[in-house]
């Protein structure tokens, strides 16, 4: 959705002297990002990126910053790299704010409550569990986590992980998906007949996430707007172009967390 974005969002870019295009990577492949990085690098004058945390990115953005091309990681961070600048949300709130939420909406019982990521290759999904489960050992001491499932951000592998747990834990009353493809837990939940039962909290306002919403098989959402993502990418590249500070004019990226009755 947000490469889509970068599609028909052509007028925005025009006050700035800029154009984008979208590139897609095979998901979760760090040898095929790096590649990417260094295929399309001559043929541009900066690039932004949804980082994996792996050897080979980081060297591949240390290549292009020695020919002097910035690299801007959004969404997801690189550790110890040379990226010019991160756009994203605070991840470890983000994932604090799950697990507050998951919590308060289960309340003071003894209950269980599990993890679906998309990839833990991603900075972001590490630090999102941190911040979950630090909360949970903090504030909710009669909830036990009872382990963490990689589904690949694919709707099928997230149904297929999230009925293993239903099946597995009959007091599972509470699930948080670190990632994308919310609908292939919807969908496990539905089946089962918990969708009312098993607080669900997850990311990205899409439209599949907004008629989960509204059928009421998921709680809350936390978001971040992807057109003021896009917008800061813009503004830091001009800035470098321009040779003011890195960050003048970025607007702090901030999270909503979108329930049912408040949905834009």
């Amino acid at each position: 959705m947000l490469g889509d974005m970068v599609g028909y969002s052509h007028e925005h870019w025009a006050p700035f002297n800029v154009q984008c295009r979208a590139v897609f990577v095979e998901s979760f492949n760090p040898r095929e990002l790096a590649d990417a990085l260094l295929r399309h690098g001559p043929r541009c004058d900066g690039i932004a990126m949804m980082a994996l945390e792996h050897p080979a990115v980081r060297e591949a953005v240390a290549t292009l910053a020695a020919r002097g091309l910035p690299v801007v990681t959004l969404i997801s961070d690189l550790s110890s790299s040379e990226r010019v600048a991160f756009v994203g949300l605070d991840n470890r709130a983000a994932g604090r704010t799950a697990g507050y939420l998951v919590g308060r909406f289960i309340g003071a019982r003894t209950a269980k409550v599990a993890l679906i990521a998309g990839s833990l290759s991603y900075k972001a999904r590490e630090e999102r569990e941190a911040g979950f489960l630090h909360v949970i050992d903090e504030l909710f001491p009669g909830l036990e986590v009872v382990g963490l499932r990689e589904g690949q951000d694919d709707a099928g592998k997230n149904y297929r992980q999230a009925r293993a747990l239903l099946e597995q834990h009959s007091e599972l009353a509470g699930i948080y998906n670190i990632g994308g493809a919310s609908d292939g837990v919807a969908r496990a939940l539905e089946e089962a007949g918990r969708e009312q039962k098993v607080v669900f909290i997850g990311h990205g306002l899409t439209p599949d996430t907004r008629a989960l919403l509204i059928g009421g098989s998921m709680d809350a959402v936390i978001s971040q707007s992807p057109h003021m993502t896009l917008m800061n990418c813009v503004r830091i590249f001009t800035n470098l172009r321009d040779k003011r500070d890195v960050l003048s004019g970025v607007e702090a990226t901030r999270s909503q967390v979108i329930f049912r009755e408040n949905l834009p």
